[in-house]
């Protein structure tokens, strides 16, 4: 197919058909998009809404969070807000978007703050991006705030960044339907500055903001992520517009260069010529090289010469594509036109006069069918010295080829003979034809094209008249001659080329294969010696290598971390060489510029932010993998595993942030519960004391006593907290251990009851003990402590005139234990989370305790084997239901889920 007639691509015209829909039937989405909170996003955008109501727009405020700014407020003052809804949530009213009123009020449009915001449980989605995504399928406008770290796709990002994971994310597709995104943008140093001023968090927030996310370098990093993605959305759309409108065009909407790298000299001057160009424009530039049919049939040299080309162009921070095509013209202006290229860099080679009247350069072609865009021709020159592989063996004369083309044409002049008696001529040439095409089937284009020449020769001598010599008695003969030939020419080179394109396509197909199964291997790997295991096991297969891979260390030095049919040792040498493709990020060894007589390749793992540890290649067979097309592969290779170890990296990272987000989080939780659960107690014991002190002589017995007990009441208060706050430890640690015995349950029941027998002097307890009960192996103590938590939970949490009950019955291979009572109950959404440490439920409005005495029940009720459940009981009350194996199959403190 032409180029004149070269049709849009589908995709784009299917996206701009999509875009044209939603514009007929669903609403606008505008999407205002800053880096970091306190940009002004709220403010732009109330600034839009209020053009839109000048113009006559209905506009309403569906949620719109001012954060106490005053001259946000003031710009919402006099618009339409929505009322919120009210939603009951553990006791506590919460406000949210009204969704059913604002599809009730239907306005054309309609403000929706934070679009990443997490809706409270009850509303009818969870996201409030889900809430929007209704809005606009009603046909409802909607203008709404994002920041760039809510961006699904950038959470790994900003959580490298940052340190902080960000839990409330937005699909990227909710941004790529957008209409319109606006940025709204801040230098770090003024939005610091409105931080300091009290103008994005209070006080007390701001500081804390300053010290971790409000950084300068992590806000101009979210600055540079926002830019982008504004960047790539409007690219997005001129890349979509432009295909729908004009495919052929080129809209000069920013300058884009492209260096075509083809095979020979020049390569390298072509790609330092577009980065000079692109360099002076400020503009993003590419490389790119077009590999033929043809292009399996250069030497290797020259083959070399298009990855030195590729691999200084990704040095010098271009973009590189290898693509596959019949003609290079063609697929080189249509990978540019689809990129909207607006600069062609090519080299122009040096030609003598009747070549380049006999074919045409592409240079030329690239001149006939540019269009729009301009063509910059590079004079071609020596380069640098290619990859100085080992010399490619000149080759060999295809003498065998000739010989079965010669066999060919005589099989079919035998064939001929036979038929000659009863066949006219014009039979005969189409035997010759069938010989020719089987001796180019194949892949040899000289040996065929003998086949063709000689085939004429033959049916000449043989069998037009006068026979046995070339002599021709009909002029008529000479047109069937050069007819023959060049029927016979065009045959063997189709035959030939499509030999060709098929040895290139199952090239191009085992290349892909071997990555895609590198990639599968990888994503399935977690931890770095996991990832370098399998990596260097796969590309010890694939290139028939022994592979070494290293890791830098604290000092920067590399170490060896995994191998494939190697020793984990290198010389000095070899160490010093691998040390210096780390540092430079450049290929050495075997194959290469660098020191290419050692016997090994060393490649870089190169990721995004630079070098992130090297490989040393062996290979069994040296010429093959000195192949330019294998040191290619080999570099693909690296750079996956090094993408691989980068992304673990940062998933590291983010859990590290993870655990230093929840560590902080206990220790408050730990702090604010332990010093209030503290000092209750300590304050009794002070008062208790200074007034026996002060005034014993002055109280009367029963005083004295009163004051004595509730000393000791406090005290063994404090003391059960302090033992739980211990016990606690020791489960987290894995170091409490169970010394278990056979014991009498109900004794151990009978314990923890008169632990308790001051604390339930008044309440009801109700006991219902099996009667053949077996003993039972455990560690009555912790079990003793299991049962006195649960009974003062239950204390805590029903009123005073309820009844507690215990029971405990045998089951087949266990004993179960409950604990229940006639309380409030337990709102189904933490049935699982009251076993959770520091969790104190809101339900009861009573959030006295630690929140540890459950957890400890679930660490030793494990301990021991078992399984604990909370449940609600039939009509009101919670009931805590344990296990006790009768057999010895206690877990390990390693294999518990301490939640």
């Amino acid at each position: 197919m032409s180029l004149d007639e070269r049709r849009p691509d589908p995709d784009a015209l299917l996206a701009l058909a999509q875009q044209e829909e939603r514009r007929q039937r669903g609403g606008h989405l505008k999407v205002f998009l800053g880096a970091a909170p306190g940009v002004g996003k709220t403010y732009a955008m109330l600034e839009a809404a209020r053009v839109q109501r000048a113009a006559g727009t209905d506009v309403v405020a569906g949620v719109v969070e001012c954060h106490g700014r005053v001259e946000t407020e003031a710009l919402l003052a006099d618009l339409e807000l929505l009322p919120r809804q009210s939603l009951d949530y553990r006791g506590q009213a919460l406000t949210e978007f009204d969704l059913d009123g604002a599809l009730a009020r239907r306005p054309e449009l309609l403000l929706v703050d934070e679009l990443a915001h997490s809706n409270a449980p009850g509303s009818r989605h969870a996201k409030r991006w889900q809430d929007v995504q209704e809005l606009l399928a009603r046909g409802i406008d909607v203008y709404t705030t994002l920041n760039v770290q809510h961006l699904e796709s950038l959470n790994d990002v900003v959580a490298g960044i940052t340190g902080i994971v960000v839990r409330e994310t937005v699909p990227d597709a909710v941004l790529e339907r957008a209409d319109a995104v606006e940025l709204v943008d801040l230098p770090p140093e003024e939005l610091i500055v409105r931080l300091r001023e009290g103008k994005v968090y209070l006080p007390a927030q701001a500081e804390l903001a300053r010290e971790h996310f409000f950084r300068e370098a992590n806000l101009s990093a979210l600055r540079e992520l926002a830019l982008r993605s504004v960047a790539a959305k409007v690219n997005e759309q001129v890349l979509t517009l432009k295909e729908g409108e004009a495919p052929d065009a080129i809209w000069r909407s920013g300058e884009r260069v492209l260096a075509c790298i083809g095979p020979g000299a020049g390569g390298l001057r072509t790609v330092r010529a577009a980065r000079r160009l692109a360099a002076q424009l400020k503009a993003e530039w590419s490389a790119i090289h077009v590999e033929t049919p043809a292009h399996v049939r250069l030497p290797a040299a020259q083959r070399s010469t298009v990855v030195d080309a590729l691999r200084l162009a990704e040095q010098l921070g271009g973009e590189t594509v290898t693509v596959s095509g019949l003609s290079v013209a063609d697929e080189v202006l249509a990978w540019a036109r689809a990129r909207n290229v607006t600069r062609i860099v090519v080299g122009k080679p040096h030609r003598t006069r009747w070549r380049a009247r006999l074919h045409r350069s592409l240079v030329d072609a690239l001149l006939r069918a540019s269009g729009d865009i301009e063509i910059h021709a590079v004079p071609a020159a020596a380069d640098a010295p290619a990859s100085a592989t080992s010399p490619a063996p000149a080759a060999p004369t295809p003498w065998r080829g000739y010989g079965i083309a010669a066999l060919g044409v005589a099989a079919a002049t035998l064939v001929c003979f036979a038929m000659a008696p009863f066949f006219e001529l014009a039979n005969l040439i189409m035997v010759y034809l069938l010989g020719v095409v089987l001796v180019a089937r194949r892949g040899e284009r000289e040996p065929a094209i003998f086949a063709a020449v000689a085939a004429v020769l033959a049916f000449d001598f043989f069998f037009v008249p006068p026979h046995l010599t070339f002599a021709v008695s009909d002029t008529q003969y000479l047109v069937i001659f050069v007819v023959m030939l060049l029927v016979g020419l065009i045959i063997s080179q189709l035959t030939v080329q499509s030999r060709e394109q098929l040895a290139h396509a199952r090239l191009r197909e085992r290349r892909t294969a071997a990555l895609h199964a590198h990639s599968k291997a990888l994503a399935t790997c977690r931890g770095v010696d996991e990832l370098l295991t399998v990596a260097v096991r796969h590309i010890g297969e694939v290139f028939e290598a022994q592979v070494l891979a290293l890791l830098p260390q604290a000092d920067g030095r590399l170490l060896v971390r995994a191998g494939f049919h190697a020793e984990f040792t290198m010389n000095a040498k070899e160490q010093s060489v691998a040390q210096w493709v780390y540092d430079l990020g450049r290929m050495a060894g075997l194959g290469t510029q660098t020191l290419p007589f050692v016997d090994a390749v060393y490649v870089p793992l190169a990721g995004k932010r630079g070098a992130v540890g090297a490989l040393r290649v062996k290979p069994a067979d040296p010429q093959r993998l000195v192949l330019p097309e294998q040191l290619l592969l080999l570099e693909a290779f690296a750079n996956q595993t090094a993408l691989a170890l980068e992304v673990d990296r940062l998933q590291e990272q983010a859990r590290q942030a993870q655990v230093q987000i929840e560590t902080e989080r206990l220790r408050s939780s730990l702090l604010s519960s332990v010093s209030h659960d503290l000092r209750t107690p300590l304050a009794a014991i002070i008062g208790s004391a200074s007034s026996l002190a002060e005034l014993g002589p002055t109280l009367d017995a029963a005083v004295q006593r009163e004051l004595a007990l509730n000393i000791h009441s406090e005290a063994e208060r404090l003391s059960r907290l302090i033992a739980n706050l211990l016990q606690a430890t020791r489960l987290e640690a894995g170091t409490l251990a169970a010394a278990k015995e056979p014991h009498d349950l109900e004794a151990v029941i009978g314990a923890a009851l008169a632990r308790l027998v001051r604390a339930l002097d008044g309440r009801e307890v109700q006991t219902r003990i099996a009667a053949d009960l077996p003993l039972v192996p455990m560690d009555a103590l912790l079990v003793e402590q299991v049962l006195v938590n649960l009974l003062e939970n239950a204390l805590r949490y029903t009123p005073p005139d309820s009844a507690i009950e215990v029971e405990a019955h045998a089951e087949p291979g266990q004993v179960v234990i409950e604990v229940a009572d006639r309380g409030p109950g337990l709102p189904s959404t933490e049935l699982e989370r009251v076993f959770d440490k520091f969790w104190r439920s809101a339900g009861s409005g009573q959030p006295s305790g630690v929140g540890l005495g459950l957890a400890i029940c679930r660490g030793i009720v494990e301990l021991h084997g078992g399984q604990i459940r909370a449940l609600n009981r039939p009509g009101g009350g919670a009931r805590f239901r344990f296990t006790l194996p009768l057999a010895a199959t206690a877990a390990a403190p390693g294999d518990r889920d301490d939640g």
